[in-house]
């Protein structure tokens, strides 16, 4: 609770909302940078650095969703329509399962291409399938179809978040970012 008796998210689950939105950006964009540099040992580097970018997604998101399951959210402002309340759980919960369709859909990729993930260079993670080229082809474009998708879902969940702040002046950004005023 806020000093004004309002339900707020806990530090917790805003550092988890942080990290992970940090780490999904970077990674998206990390992704789209290396993927179409010609092939060198430095690609092979940077292709590691993303599968390691991945699981630590994966588990940042795991725990984030552990988090959410165990600690109720603070309700949306009562002048929201009915329309942005559904809309914000629909693009939530499609947001959660994005974190985990891209590293998921990058995983069975990188398996099915043959390149076991060995998370930090140390902890392999196993393969979920034998090497299977047509498979891979399939793969890839899944991963590419999850990553776009969740790419512009971030975009819509910022400019939401922008809109309830400047244009609404409700508590909506303020929630996420506790030094943050509502404007009204």
């Amino acid at each position: 609770m806020n000093s004004a008796g309002k339900a707020d998210y806990t530090g917790t689950a805003i550092a988890l909302h942080w990290i992970a939105g940090a780490l999904i950006v970077g990674n998206l964009a990390f992704g789209l940078y290396m993927v179409d540099l010609p092939l060198s040992p430095a690609k092979l580097k940077y292709y590691s650095w993303h599968k390691w970018a991945g699981v630590t997604i994966f588990l940042v998101s795991a725990a984030r969703l552990l988090w959410r399951l165990t600690h109720p959210v603070p309700p949306l402002p009562a002048s929201m329509p009915s329309w942005q309340r559904a809309a914000a759980n629909a693009s939530h919960h499609l947001l959660y399962l994005l974190f985990f369709a891209a590293p998921l859909t990058g995983w069975l990729f990188s398996s099915a291409a043959g390149f076991q993930t060995v998370y930090f260079g140390v902890l392999p993670i196993p393969d979920l399938l034998d090497k299977n080229k047509e498979l891979a082809d399939v793969l890839k474009l899944a991963h590419r179809f999850v990553n776009y998708s969740l790419a512009a879902l971030v975009i819509v969940h910022v400019a939401a978040a922008l809109k309830h702040h400047v244009v609404d002046g409700d508590s909506v950004l303020a929630r996420m970012i506790p030094f943050l005023k509502p404007r009204t």
